[in-house]
């Protein structure tokens, strides 16, 4: 089987078996190539030597601690899978060791600058400026991730209710509560922004761009990036850093860790103590400018 059929066919299992984002699954194909030329195209040639030369390789080439991680769990994927095939006797990534990724901690707003950030500037009633607040505002709110934010329907959000129903990775499926400031700017775009762009191709899609189809994440990112450029002090994010934000909200206004698990759609607790971290240097911040003793 040639190299070609071999990336087609591992493509069909990560979209359709493993359910993996698009965004992953072109890492994967990619890394999986790279692999490929480095065995020459030869599969029965991949054994944990194999392995571990390609990723030596890597690391002598620069690349960074979280791209080595990927391409360890892309290799472990992508070897399993052949296992299974029947294209390898034995499963050589399974004595493959663990490449972890230094995590920083994320840059995020303190309450002062996102509720600046967060303000609506005067006489924005124009379509576009009431989609943006809306937007803002459903971001924070919620921390839903871009994606999850230009995938939303109408029909996604119970205004009775104060929840958005968000289809996660894994299309996994949960409902995110919002508050009173989200709902005002989701009913002000609803009721006199969306109408006035509605065309041919807008479908469901709860939030348009300009020309009427359905938001895309370049245009979210660029708004949020715009907004936040305004206001004096406050360190530049896009979508993601108002998804930190928050979650490190939630957690310094005492919700439990697990409530923001749910929240954000994290599969491990794990993923989510990070905030935690963000939290205690934030405290210990405040202790040194505050105590006399500190």
């Amino acid at each position: 089987m040639g190299v070609e059929e071999v990336v087609a066919e591992f493509e069909r299992y990560l979209r359709f078996e493993r359910d993996l984002s698009p965004h992953t699954v072109r890492a994967y194909l990619s890394d999986v190539r790279g692999l490929l030329d480095h065995l020459r195209g030869r599969i029965e040639a991949l054994d944990i030597a194999a392995l571990r030369a390609w990723l030596a390789g890597q690391h002598a080439e620069g690349k960074a601690r979280a791209t080595l991680a990927r391409r360890t769990a892309c290799a472990r994927t992508f070897t399993a899978y052949c296992h299974r095939r029947g294209w390898l006797a034995a499963d050589p990534g399974l004595l493959l060791g663990s490449a972890k990724a230094v995590r920083p901690l994320p840059a995020v707003l303190d309450q002062e600058q996102a509720q600046a950030v967060l303000e609506r500037p005067p006489d924005a009633a124009e379509p576009k400026d009431l989609r943006d607040q809306a937007i803002l505002e459903l971001l924070y709110a919620t921390g839903v991730r871009v994606s999850e934010l230009c995938a939303l329907d109408v029909d996604d959000v119970d205004r009775d209710r104060h929840v958005v129903r968000v289809l996660g990775k894994g299309r996994k499926e949960r409902s995110v509560p919002f508050g009173l400031p989200a709902l005002r700017a989701l009913d002000a775009w609803c009721v006199n922004g969306r109408p006035l762009w509605v065309g041919p191709r807008s479908g469901a899609a709860l939030f348009l761009g300009v020309r009427g189809g359905r938001i895309d994440q370049g245009t979210v990112r660029r708004l949020v990036h715009s907004r936040i450029a305004q206001v004096d002090g406050v360190p530049d994010m896009g979508p993601h850093g108002l998804r930190h934000t928050a979650a490190t909200h939630l957690l310094e206004g005492g919700a439990d860790l697990r409530s923001v698990q749910e929240l954000l759609g994290h599969e491990s607790l794990n993923t989510t103590q990070i905030y935690t971290h963000v939290s205690i240097d934030r405290l210990r911040a405040a202790y040194r400018q505050a105590h006399p003793r500190a």
